[in-house]
């Protein structure tokens, strides 16, 4: 009886008070034991949003000659390295600062995913969580891609100009030159480096993305592949055509397919003393002359000329006779 005395019943709410209390380590037990989903991420496609960008600015760069085409020549050239940088500001200005892709990111669904947001947030079940660039890293994206791009091709342009190479150019040009080629040396093996990882892991294509931690990542989980062949089956018919084109053409003696559609030839009495005394090679007047002997026909002096030195068994192109000496022909006809 003393221990049943003893015995309190709980509160009316208790259980509410306990399942609060409880409630946060629940939640932490069932998102620790959700199975992470890995997906990776089409190397091909990173691959190929570098190079569309590529193009792109290409193409800016060609319509942007074309406004200074009538201008000074050469002045242009003069001022490529700034151009270049121009247009990179306006594509990284006009996507990557406004927390949007690059024309070519975009079209292969791809978006830049801050990673150090990640390994402070934790783990995640896709390749599609996780914010965006933050400003520090916009900018410093545009001082590598932009100014570090824009610095190096005029360095390199002036010490080539300056020919700080030469081996008669003071000490401090000569270090300086072999100073250049070594940083250039150690970011191509650093460059292949980075290649490597990235065909092992398929994060970061460059050592810029790898600097910043920017990793590219699928913009939207559906995305409908639609690839149409029907300008790539015209571009091989055409060049097939051409080929054989090519092929042929040279086969074709010209001479034996006028004498060929000859008898379909409309104006048959007008044109047939015309045809006499013109140059059956060039069909024009012959201005020196010459017989091709033994039958007698008019040809220009060079034509013929030509013509025997390249075929050594050339026929007459109006009777098909073999033609085996030339004379000059002195009586001229009367016009």
């Amino acid at each position: 009886m003393s221990g049943s005395s003893n015995f309190r019943p709980p509160a009316e709410d208790a259980w509410v008070h306990t399942y609060k209390t409880l409630l946060p380590q629940w939640q932490s037990l069932s998102h620790s034991s959700q199975s992470i989903i890995p997906i990776s991420i089409s190397r091909v496609n990173q691959f190929d949003a570098g190079r569309l960008d590529i193009e792109m600015s290409a193409m800016l760069k060609e319509q942007l000659v074309k406004v200074f085409s009538l201008m000074k020549p050469g002045m242009l050239f003069q001022y490529e390295a700034e151009l270049d940088a121009f247009l990179e500001f306006l594509i990284w200005r006009f996507s990557i600062w406004v927390d949007k892709p690059t024309p070519g990111i975009a079209l292969m669904n791809l978006r830049y995913r801050n990673e150090r947001a990640l390994e402070a947030r934790g783990k995640v079940r896709t390749g599609l969580e996780g914010p965006g660039l933050t400003v520090a890293q916009k900018l410093w994206y545009c001082v590598a891609t932009v100014g570090g791009q824009y610095i190096w091709a005029r360095l390199q342009s002036f010490s080539a100009f300056r020919r700080w190479g030469d081996s008669e150019q003071r000490s401090v040009a000569r270090g300086a030159w072999i100073l250049i080629q070594r940083i250039e040396g150690l970011y191509k093996a650093a460059s292949f480096g980075n290649l490597l990882l990235f065909l092992y892991t398929g994060r970061y294509r460059n050592l810029i993305e790898r600097a910043l931690k920017a990793r590219l990542v699928y913009g939207s989980p559906n995305m409908n592949r639609a690839v149409s062949f029907e300008y790539m089956n015209r571009q091989l018919v055409w060049n097939e055509f051409s080929e054989m084109l090519l092929l042929l053409l040279p086969l074709l003696n010209s001479s034996s397919m006028k004498n060929l559609l000859r008898p379909f030839s409309k104006d048959k009495s007008s044109s047939s003393k015309e045809d006499d005394f013109a140059c059956p090679i060039c069909q024009a007047s012959p201005t020196v002359p010459f017989l091709a002997l033994p039958c007698q026909h008019r040809y220009c002096y060079y034509c013929l000329r030509t013509r025997c030195a390249a075929v050594p068994a050339f026929r007459c192109c109006r009777c098909n006779e073999p033609i085996v000496a030339m004379q000059r022909h002195v009586n001229e006809p009367k016009q």
